[in-house]
């Protein structure tokens, strides 16, 4: 590949013959190397969303103009609330109206929803065609963009309809987060916070020390941040791609926080939002099981209420409605439902746990 402005992070993604690269860097929407080896094809789309087109759709698109002078630009509209099938059908619209064909490259150009939406059409279109992961949100960069997958809600649980389908790349521009809004950077913060108690004891230091910095969009601390945030999702991405076992652990706070999500209706709260106040659920829930202790959850929850997140689940949402979603959670096994749990600091597991304590872990910690 062609060499790339210095520094630039590559994290590698090893799944064989669907392995690729995390680039990650300032620059690199604009950087021609970014796409120069990405495969030939006559027609290419970007698909981005109503906030993100203004800013970055013109600059991508002349960016891919040598290699792909065809491209069609598909705009969604914003949010979490049109993550479905009707998004999903403008860009199949689009597609088939412009003349695609199995060989056209699709590029994600925003958030975790774009990501999601388009990775998922590019999987049912044409029963498949490669696409390319260009995250903007913080978010994104460090969760949603990488791993392969992909879904849009149904009204009855998040990301219920999707696929495993892995990108060609993932090109995570620095820059683009300076646009972001101050509760999207908090929110990205959370799936970064996330990976310090799974997987990385040490990190959750370095994310203490170096908070202030993350919260002012300095570019050095954001490119460290995503780059091990990357690494570690790598790894577990690498020895279960299909969420089979290992990957489970990557939805720390997951449980608890697509609850709160489906129950207030879907983009009331943020996902990170939402998922910083899981965690905050997962890991008072982890120590009232005696697997971690108690002060360690609450350094946690500091942590996550520095960051600018809710550590408190909001007063709407009464118990019995939390446990009726959670036992449509996907990792939920006849009804049963199953949370990740810190077993110890830095290391995360699987259990099943009383409904009387889950009870209790929710009262504890809402509004």
């Amino acid at each position: 590949m062609n060499s790339l402005a210095e520094p630039v992070a590559r994290v590698s993604i090893d799944l064989g013959p669907r392995s690729y690269d995390i680039l990650i860097g300032s620059g690199l929407l604009d950087a021609p190397a970014s796409w120069s080896d990405l495969p030939d094809a006559t027609t290419a789309a970007i698909v981005t969303d109503s906030n993100v087109a203004p800013l970055y759709a013109g600059r991508l698109k002349a960016s891919l103009s040598a290699k792909y002078p065809k491209t069609t630009l598909i705009q969604l509209p914003s949010g979490e609330a049109h993550k479905d099938w009707a998004a999903m059908n403008s860009i199949f619209d689009a597609l088939l109206g412009s003349g695609c064909d199995r060989k056209t490259l699709l590029f994600a150009l925003g958030g975790g929803v774009v990501g999601d939406v388009t990775g998922f059409a590019a999987a049912c279109y044409m029963r498949g065609v490669a696409y390319v992961q260009i995250p903007t949100t913080l978010l994104a960069q460090v969760d949603s963009s990488v791993g392969g997958k992909t879904a849009i809600n149904h009204a009855l649980g998040k990301n219920m309809i999707g696929a495993f389908y892995q990108p060609l790349r993932v090109v995570a521009d620095i820059d683009t987060l300076r646009s972001l809004p101050k509760r999207e950077v908090a929110a990205g913060l959370a799936e970064v916070i996330k990976y310090a108690p799974i997987a990385d004891a040490s990190f959750l230091g370095w994310l203490e020390e170096h908070l202030d910095e993350l919260l002012a969009l300095d570019a050095s601390a954001l490119q460290t941040a995503v780059r091990r945030s990357c690494e570690i999702k790598a790894i577990v991405v690498g020895r279960d791609e299909r969420e089979e076992g290992l990957r489970a652990i990557l939805n720390f706070g997951h449980t608890f926080g697509h609850a709160i999500e489906t129950g207030l209706g879907h983009g009331q709260w943020l996902h990170g939002e939402a998922v910083g106040c899981g965690m905050v659920m997962a890991a008072d829930l982890s120590a009232r099981l005696g697997l971690i202790d108690a002060g360690y959850a609450s350094r946690l929850k500091a942590l996550i209420a520095a960051a600018g997140l809710p550590v408190r689940g909001p007063d709407s949402l009464k118990v019995d409605r939390y446990l009726e979603l959670m036992r449509m959670d996907k990792k939920a096994h006849g009804g049963e439902i199953r949370f990740v749990v810190l077993e110890a600091v830095g290391r995360a597991g699987v259990r099943t746990a009383p409904d009387g304590l889950v009870t209790q872990v929710i009262e504890a910690n809402s509004a």
